[in-house]
């Protein structure tokens, strides 16, 4: 999700897009000279001239930065999503039978996990302001890799909490967000497909990984497989050298800009907006239940049909259909306008809520396969509109930190779900219950979702209204402003509505 960067989309900043006027009377003929610049500064590793408008390579070294990207959100999502595999390690290798609460302890490993990535995303956004992409990337992934070397170490669940669920964790989020930001240095008319490719990598990683871990956990145990999944977060140290920046960094500059740098950091401007504030604390209503499959799915397929049934088919059906479904949730919502996409996103809750509270009800594993297929077809969906309703709700100056503060809060629901269906499935024998209520938050915050168009439709008539009062003539005035901005959406089409496919 590039827009979670906290960098103006196509990662231009305001000096660039406007040179001042007398150097562009004085030095005409160095526009043209542009692309030749910015290849010169691409093979030095500094920054374009701040004067000089920047003209993204389009390809070249960006094709690299591109597999780099992509191994990054693959490694990461895909070592989370495939927790559920090693969660019935866990409970094998540090569980007992008189322990009445191994399953909710268990699963706040796997919760901690997937909640830090999120709950750091606006603190990385500062570090990456003030340090650059590349250098939080490497740092980031050399944390990850001493959290998961670590945690291959430890013999107790106490110490995998902090090793796995903050250490690794942490590392992940650091080195994750830096690989989508540096993107808008180099692609700006590709930056939709670039995205669509760089978002592929976790589908990829689902879609494998389960089968591979299981294998390796059967053979070498826990603590050599933590060893063997270090290596590919070894990679991803390497792969964030690759992230040579050509744009300055956002924290460079005058002391004078001090403020400026602030306020964007910390800005307070998205809150004021009401359709906002429903979509910030709607959307993790509805994730209570989100991460519960993924840690215990495994689990309660182990329970139902027996140690030897293909549980890693479901892990892999998700992935597939989760990619299947954002390359068709993303053309879909190109041809719907306006925060009309929201609709896509409670449809998506809706589905997901009750496909969670039809897993108890499968007696056959065909129909849990079914049953997996859907949801991860509506995962797709729910995560690839993100970034187009983001744009709608706050324009698209402030959507980088509407978005960031979005993932930050749905770090909360994500962390503490997974541990409530661990301690219902060890008070009442089962995942049956667990499974139920994970279906009704999807429909709460799909429910208070609805809510949205009517908000921003009665702000528009109000708006509308008011402007009216002040100048007769604004009615048409506007209706060419919005004329002129469907022309634009049209014609940057892949590079706004489809920026929000690479979320998780």
């Amino acid at each position: 999700m590039t827009e979670a960067s906290g960098a103006p989309q196509g990662g231009e900043s305001p000096a660039q897009r406007e040179p001042p006027p007398a150097a562009a009377e004085e030095k005409p003929r160095e526009a043209a000279k542009e692309p030749e610049k910015n290849g010169a500064a691409a093979a030095t590793g500094a920054s374009p001239p701040a004067d000089a408008e920047f003209v993204h390579p389009e390809g070249g070294w960006g094709w690299v930065v591109m597999l780099a990207s992509m191994w990054c959100n693959g490694a990461v999502f895909g070592i989370q999503n495939a927790f559920g595999i090693i969660f019935l390690h866990i409970l094998r290798e540090f569980g007992s039978e008189d322990d009445k609460d191994l399953r909710f302890k268990a699963s706040w490993v796997g919760s901690l996990s997937m909640g830090m990535i999120f709950f750091c995303s606006p603190i990385v956004s500062i570090f990456t302001d003030l340090l650059g992409c590349r250098v939080t990337a490497v740092g980031g992934a050399a944390v990850a890799l001493v959290g998961l070397l670590a945690s291959s170490f430890v013999k107790s669940l106490g110490l995998l909490y902090f090793t796995y669920g903050v250490v690794f964790a942490c590392g992940c989020s650091f080195s994750y967000q830096p690989s989508l930001v540096i993107l808008g240095h180099y692609f700006k008319r590709r930056l939709g497909l670039v995205n669509g490719v760089v978002t592929a990598g976790s589908g990829v990683f689902t879609i494998t990984l389960p089968f591979v871990l299981s294998r390796l956990l059967d053979r070498v145990g826990l603590q050599n497989t933590l060893r063997v999944l270090c290596v590919l977060i070894f990679v991803l140290v390497l792969a964030g050298f690759t992230y040579r920046p050509l744009l300055p960094a956002a924290g460079s500059g005058a002391a004078a800009s001090g403020r400026s740098r602030i306020s964007r950091t910390f800005n307070v401007n998205i809150w004021k907006s009401l359709g906002y504030r429903i979509w910030a604390f709607g959307i993790p209503a509805a994730l209570y239940g989100y991460f519960v499959p993924y840690v215990h799915l495994m689990n309660h397929v182990e329970e139902r049909f027996g140690p030897d049934t293909n549980k890693e088919l479901l892990l892999m059906c998700i992935g597939i259909s989760s990619c299947l479904g954002r390359l068709i949730f993303g053309v879909v919502a190109d041809y719907v306008d306006g925060v009309n996409k929201v609709y896509l996103q409670v449809t998506s809750f809706f589905v997901i809520g009750l496909m969670s509270s039809m897993i108890p009800l499968c007696s056959v594993f065909g129909a849990l396969i079914a049953v997996c297929l859907l949801m991860g077809l509506f995962d797709g969906c729910f995560i690839c509109i993100m970034a187009p309703i983001a744009f709608q709700l706050v324009g698209a100056n402030d959507v980088s930190q509407a978005i960031g503060f979005l993932l930050g809060l749905m770090s909360v629901p994500m962390t503490v779900g997974p541990p409530i269906a661990g301690f219902l499935r060890d008070r009442l024998g089962s995942y049956d219950v667990a499974f139920y209520l994970a279906g009704i938050p999807p429909l709460i915050g799909g429910a208070m979702l609805c809510l949205i168009p009517w908000v921003e439709a009665r702000r528009r008539r109000k708006e509308k209204a008011e402007a009216l009062k002040r100048d007769p003539e604004v009615e048409q005035k506007m209706l060419e402003q919005q004329q002129q901005q469907q022309q634009q959406e049209t014609a940057q089409g892949d590079g706004q509505h489809k920026t929000g496919e690479s979320v998780l």
